[in-house]
């Protein structure tokens, strides 16, 4: 199987509940029930491993304006 360099390459940035839950300020419960109820597609990837993609988790949790943008992806 050869890869062809014309075609390009879709980048996705997965990461866990946990760092999800920390980025967007909700708990590791709520990101489960919104996986449950078909809100937030993830990756099982493990018996344990479960991970989202931050565009989904953008579509999901609305960003409030705020002065420093920065702020939104920093752990506090």
């Amino acid at each position: 199987m050869s890869i062809n360099p014309a075609t390009p390459r879709v980048s996705t940035d997965w990461i866990s509940l946990r760092q999800a839950a920390a980025i967007y300020a909700v708990s590791i419960y709520t990101l489960r029930r919104r996986i449950a109820s078909g809100d937030l597609p993830a990756v099982k990837l493990g018996y344990k491993l479960i991970r989202v993609r931050i565009e989904d988790l953008d579509k999901l949790f609305h960003a409030i304006p705020t002065t420093h943008p920065e702020d939104r992806y920093r752990r506090w």
